[in-house]
């Protein structure tokens, strides 16, 4: 027979364990921020905005990084006055889905970024593509000391080379890192992240997010090193994508629920917030 101060003790815990575990079920479910968000032309044609804005309503979604392909479609979205929805409208230097190979060349797009910016609304530029040495090239160089000198943020579709490039031609410009580089493997993550304060990480399209139904460890330790420099955004690049968006938001939530509380809240929602001065 085991000793009764055993049995106890078990006892005990057993009853930690399940206020715990009943305590998290009655947590309510971790409102979003979608920091990678596209409403673009093909969208709009068959969503309405009223439509996109249920949708937010419908998954907990509080705020939202809004860009489209042309820039009108983000307008239509503001127009909505979301109330209880934050819609934080950024410039997209594209005018059709085939600018996104060379915007960083292209006279033509360097006029409409320049007549995008007199509205005065957007928040930062992006999200934009670029790769490798092209970061080099004497538009991103004037774009990214343009963010610098007006407080805007980048959002740029990058490798880790082009990111470092960019914060090289404007030291101390805000970056978000979409898909926090996608593929790039996470020491290189954590070691720019070290170097460069100013850089965030999107987390759309990481594959590697999940193990085992669950947040990968290695993730889990660089959220929690890197508590206010991850965001989440569901990337509805192609039409296709918004039927995805309550399922995308199911997913951030099961993966942050492997976290403390404050880190989950911080990546769900709050550091959306923060960058923006909605808090």
């Amino acid at each position: 027979m085991l000793p009764r101060t055993f049995l106890k003790s078990l006892h005990g815990v057993a009853c930690a364990l399940a206020f715990s575990f009943a305590h998290a079920q009655t947590l309510p479910p971790l409102p979003l921020f979608d920091a990678h968000m596209h409403y673009n032309v093909e969208a709009r044609s068959t969503m309405s905005p009223a439509q996109v804005v249920a949708l937010w309503r419908k998954t907990g979604t509080v705020g939202v990084l809004a860009t489209s392909r042309p820039n009108d479609s983000t307008l239509d979205l503001i127009a909505q006055r979301a109330a209880g929805i934050h819609i934080i409208p950024f410039l997209r230097p594209y005018i059709v889905q085939p600018d996104r190979n060379d915007w960083f060349s292209n006279p033509k797009i360097e006029q409409y970024v320049e007549q995008e910016l007199k509205r005065g609304i957007y928040r930062g530029i992006g999200e934009f593509h670029i790769f490798g040495k092209d970061a080099e090239a004497p538009y991103m160089v004037k774009i990214a000391r343009l963010a610098k000198e007006r407080g805007l943020w980048l959002h740029a579709h990058s490798d880790a080379e082009a990111i470092e490039i960019i914060l090289r031609h404007a030291p101390g410009v805000k970056v978000i890192w979409a898909h926090t580089g996608m593929s790039t493997p996470l020491d290189k993550v954590e070691a720019m992240f070290v170097q460069y304060p100013n850089l965030v990480g999107e987390l759309s399209y990481r594959g590697d997010l999940e193990e085992a139904g669950t947040l990968n460890p290695r993730w889990s330790a660089l959220m929690q090193r890197f508590p206010q420099r991850f965001v989440v955004g569901t990337d509805t690049w192609i039409t296709s994508r918004w039927s995805e968006v309550e399922e995308l938001a199911a997913f951030y939530r099961r993966m942050l629920a492997s976290l403390p509380r404050d880190v989950a809240e911080k990546i769900a929602y709050r550091n959306g917030f923060a960058m923006f001065g909605l808090e």
